[in-house]
Parts: structure tokens; C-alpha cells; sequence
């Protein structure tokens, strides 16, 4: 397992059949995403943030070229308009 972090910016969010809240974060480049899921009551306990730190273990390749595209424009705009550790 490996010990280095990368930053990841939020750049999705929506629910599931299961109704949990599935946060989604990626790199900058669009690349490789962070898949988060959470009870909705859990929102009110765990703030959600504009970026997070993650083990490089738990990304994901982004496959689809315009997904990649669309994941690497928000997340270059949750750059440029919040700080990391700001709620969203």
C-alpha cells in the first residue's frame, strides 16, 4: 500500500439507488477520480470540502476522454475559487 497523497478537487456529486450521497473528487488533469459515498445524515457531520488529500491507492482511472475533460475543467475551477479545506 502506498503512503503518498494527492490533492483531488471536488468536481461531482449526486445519490444512488441506495440513496447515498456519492461525492466525487479529482485531479486536476482529470485523470483519476475518488469516489466517496455517504448517508445523507452523514452530511451534517462531516462537512464536505472543496479538496481532499488521498492515498493514490484509492484513485480510479478515468477512462472516457470526455469525462476526463469535464472533471479536469471543475476541478481547475474548484482550484481557482476555493481554498482546499473551504465548505461546499
Amino acid at each position: 500500500m502506498s503512503s503518498e497523497t494527492v490533492r483531488v478537487w471536488l468536481v461531482e456529486r449526486g445519490y444512488n439507488n441506495r440513496d447515498l450521497v456519492i461525492l466525487k473528487y479529482a485531479t486536476l488533469e482529470g485523470d483519476r477520480v475518488y469516489r466517496r459515498e455517504l448517508a445523507p445524515q452523514a452530511l451534517d457531520m462531516s462537512s464536505v470540502t472543496a479538496a481532499e488529500e488521498v492515498s493514490t491507492d484509492d484513485l480510479e482511472a478515468v477512462e472516457e476522454t470526455a469525462t476526463r475533460e469535464r472533471y479536469a475543467n471543475e476541478a481547475t475551477r474548484m482550484a481557482e475559487n476555493h481554498d482546499p479545506e473551504d465548505t461546499v
